[in-house]
């Protein structure tokens, strides 16, 4: 099998846990946070930098490498790994998401028809063609092709969609032509249905696959229907292998999952948000283009320990954003990064010690505030930083 997976810890009193994940490209420990990287690249993240930020595996998207520049051309220059530069484990995705939320698609058995966004030109993915794209990119883990529904979904609909996915996953399994070096994850939808969810997930257990992704989240559903997609659906996967829950990026979401049994997460906020000047600190974010920060010299987090905090403070970043420098959202980014992979080491270590539960909510009431919860909006309808001990606003 490509990648094996083995737990290590159970919490005591939640169903979150702390396994060992190894691929062909490393071994990594769960939870864990997987920074996304679209078009093979991180962006304004040079690999190494992304590394020394903590990442241990980057996600990149089968979409868009498929259209540009050809998964044929990233197989001619050595695959995923050696043409991004990365050596550590790659998760692809499938595509399906992307697609499924292209206006124009035509859904058929065989898979979705689209226009190529640049010039229009017509293209297909489906099960087999998705399936072959992967193995040319070469990642260590893969995604079976889904219908990836928007919420809300009918019922009516969302059954059928169901169904599909469960076709197309087999055909997946039947396309795949590298098992021995690339593991293919299967994924679980059905909305907010929860015998769907559970009709999903149990026929993709028999399929024996290596690791299972739960998706159809993150499509507007909201903080509480994301915990019950989970609910409905990691009862019924195998607990001997990997758990992922796909585009779940918020922090305090991360924590429910984790709490929920959950393994592996990717999103785009940390590295979109800072590119954009918005910043994760432990009490709160931090949008270091507000005025208040022009001649603040403290680090964008006293108490983070990444390069970008061990060297520069919130003026010169609020300078670098000012001027619209290239090097403020390279700083930014790795600080993000670094923030979420904390966050995840964080929870591993909670987890070793049978104190998930005290970790979480000590975590909420220094990043959400006292007496907010996750879900609901702090005073004024946002969250912001606040300043620790010392630090001036």
């Amino acid at each position: 099998m490509a990648v094996s997976f083995a737990l290590l810890r159970r919490d005591a009193r939640t169903r979150a846990r702390h396994g060992r994940l190894a691929t062909p490209h490393g071994t990594v420990e769960t939870p864990l946070f997987m920074p996304v990287g679209t078009q093979a690249a991180l962006k304004t993240l040079h690999p190494d930098l992304a590394a020394g930020a903590g990442a241990r595996i980057v996600l990149a998207n089968t979409y868009h490498l498929f259209l540009q520049p050809g998964t044929a051309i990233v197989k001619r220059c050595g695959g995923l790994h050696a043409f991004m530069g990365w050596n550590g484990p790659i998760l692809t995705d499938s595509g399906g998401f992307q697609v499924f939320s292209l206006p124009g698609r035509v859904i058929t058995e065989e898979g979705v028809q689209f226009a190529f966004e640049k010039g229009g030109a017509p293209a297909f993915l489906g099960p087999e063609v998705s399936t072959a794209a992967q193995n040319d990119l070469g990642a260590d883990i893969i995604m079976a092709f889904d219908e990836c529904i928007p919420f809300p979904a009918e019922r009516g609909y969302t059954a059928e969609s169901v169904e599909r996915t469960l076709r197309w996953a087999r055909r997946c399994v039947d396309a795949h032509r590298r098992p021995h070096d690339q593991a293919l994850f299967g994924i679980v939808q059905g909305s907010v249905y929860p015998d769907l969810r559970q009709r999903c997930a149990e026929a993709l257990a028999d399929l024996d696959l290596p690791g299972y992704a739960i998706g159809g989240v993150s499509v507007g559903e909201g903080h509480d229907l994301m915990k019950r997609a989970v609910e409905y659906s990691e009862p019924f996967l195998p607990e001997g292998r990997p758990r992922y829950l796909m585009g779940v990026g918020r922090p305090e979401d991360i924590l429910e999952a984790v709490e929920r049994g959950i393994d592996l997460f990717d999103c785009i906020l940390p590295t979109k948000l800072a590119r954009g000047g918005t910043l994760f600190t432990g009490t709160g974010k931090l949008r270091i283009q507000r005025k208040e920060y022009r001649k603040d010299r403290y680090a964008v987090d006293t108490a983070c320990s990444c390069a970008t905090c061990r060297t520069f403070s919130r003026a010169y970043l609020h300078h670098l954003f000012e001027v619209d420098e290239p090097l403020g959202k390279t700083l930014a980014s790795i600080h993000n990064v670094h923030f979420y992979m904390t966050l995840v080491a964080e929870a591993r270590d909670a987890i070793a010690g049978d104190r998930f539960p005290e970790f979480k909510a000590d975590f909420y009431r220094r990043y959400l505030g006292a007496g907010v919860v996750p879900g609901e909006r702090g005073p004024g309808g946002r969250r912001e930083h606040r300043p620790g001990p010392g630090e001036s606003k």
